[in-house]
């Protein structure tokens, strides 16, 4: 059974009779069902009778009702409630706007609106560069999707993605100080959803992309730098890249190898696989074979769409052919950002000696990160219940950062690099070790650094 989680956590509210053994039969029925019992609350007790809250972490729906249903097979129990935790905490969404400034009288009122504001229109209308200092654009991004990729959820559409966008935009504030807004497009046509963010882009001073589905989302942030004055950032390419480099810089350094003697196969050939890819090419990786569904990507297959005939042209020196499995016999590294249970431990002991193994599909990896660590000296997932998280949230807050307080329009490779480079380093040399390679998503220091390298490349080029 997988590992509870506290993204299924659960509170069954339960009558109980009032004996000496109440809170200890609700323990025991717990532990039976294999939930994580993290609170027991008495919320009403009476002289025969208890009111308990028991919270606990589950894996799934399905074990949170067999949950359930061993707590009711407790002599003399009856369930009242049963609250599902996550869905209490998206009860009216996760963000709000509130003012910055004072509006108690109408002295105030007539400054942050009429007549007062009228002056900073006039202002803004003579002098366009003045509204990065005098509105939002300064410190706001759209966070812009059309839901056709979200999370391994796939094409869900821009409704059902909204509470992802939600929280992209939490993040921006908690950790960079960004103030970041969801914006939902109901369509995938490219053309629209390039002119629909273009014509809102005045508001912004940034543009995150999410969850756009491949190949769609390189022509349209292609097409969106080209058009706008401010940052594109496609955070499932670009943000992605960066994380990985980071965490690779830190790994490679625990197994003592350089970027260019390994060999390094890369699982996925999408968005995040081809922007990481790339990005690695350009720190000396030289030998790279990527696979897709069908197995190693190499310059002998036709049709393929352009973004894939780049990674053949690039990668794959010496024409290999075959499935991943193949391909992965005598690698240095594996990077997954493709899909779950892929291989075994099985496979990955078929790589080279101290191996290592980011196995980064959501929720379930392409291996196992348990049977993935008898065999690889560095393991790391996209999952906060096993060591090395890699996330982008270590990325994009610091980023967008870094780039509004520049005032950049362009994103460089340099900018990139920079931001890998400084989260890397914010894990010691006295800290690194095989299940530390990569801060954790709490550390504040590591958006501040982030913002820091982005803004002295952005004043050197």
């Amino acid at each position: 059974m997988a590992t509870p989680s506290p993204g299924y956590s659960i509170t069954i509210r339960v009558e109980v009779p009032a004996a000496s053994n109440a809170t200890a039969a609700l323990t025991t029925a717990v532990a039976s069902a294999g939930g994580a019992l993290t609170a027991l609350d008495v919320a009403e007790s009476r002289t025969d009778r208890l009111v308990v809250d028991v919270t606990c972490d589950t894996t799934d729906e399905a074990h949170g009702r067999l949950i359930t249903d061993a707590i009711a097979a407790i002599p003399g129990a009856v369930v009242r409630k049963v609250s599902d935790q996550t869905f209490l905490l998206h009860l009216g969404g996760k963000i709000e706007v509130v003012p910055k400034v004072p509006l108690k009288h109408r002295d105030d009122l007539s400054r942050a609106y009429t007549p007062g504001v009228a002056r900073i229109c006039r202002a803004i209308a003579e002098h366009p560069e003045d509204a990065r200092r005098l509105t939002i654009k300064r410190n706001t991004v759209a966070v812009v999707t059309d839901g056709t990729a979200v999370l391994g959820l796939g094409n869900i559409g821009p409704l059902a993605a909204l509470p992802v966008m939600e929280g992209k935009a939490a993040l921006f504030k908690q950790f960079g100080g960004v103030d970041a807004w969801p914006v939902c497009l109901d369509t995938q046509d490219s053309d629209e959803i390039v002119e629909l963010v273009r014509a809102i882009a005045p508001v912004y001073g940034g543009i995150n992309l999410e969850d756009i589905s491949a190949p769609r989302c390189f022509e349209i942030e292609r097409r969106l730098r080209d058009l706008l004055d401010i940052p594109v950032f496609h955070d499932d390419q670009h943000g992605t890249a960066i994380v990985v480099l980071a965490a690779l810089t830190n790994a490679l350094r625990v197994v003592g190898k350089s970027i260019g003697e390994v060999r390094i196969v890369v699982s996925g050939v999408g968005a995040a696989g081809h922007a990481i890819i790339r990005l690695l090419l350009s720190q000396g990786a030289g030998d790279i074979v990527a696979a897709g569904r069908d197995g190693a990507v190499h310059n002998g297959a036709a049709d393929m769409e352009p973004f894939r005939r780049w990674i053949a042209d690039h990668t794959n020196a010496r024409h290999e052919s075959g499935s991943l499995k193949e391909i992965l016999v005598g690698a240095d590294v594996f990077i997954g950002v493709s899909a779950p249970d892929l291989l075994t431990g099985d496979d990955i002991a078929t790589m080279a000696p101290d191996a290592i193994v980011f196995a980064l599909a959501n929720p379930v990896p392409e291996v196992d990160p348990i049977a993935a660590g008898e065999h690889a000296a560095v393991v790391a997932t996209g999952r906060s219940d096993h060591p090395n998280q890699i996330n982008n949230v270590l990325v994009f807050p610091g980023f967008f950062r870094g780039l509004l307080d520049a005032g950049v329009s362009d994103i460089t490779d340099d900018m990139m690099v920079a931001a890998a480079t400084a989260i890397a380093d914010t894990v010691e040399p006295g800290e690194l070790n095989p299940s530390f390679i990569i801060p954790s998503v709490f550390d504040s220091t590591v958006a501040p650094a982030v913002a820091a390298a982005v803004c002295r490349v952005a004043g050197s080029g």
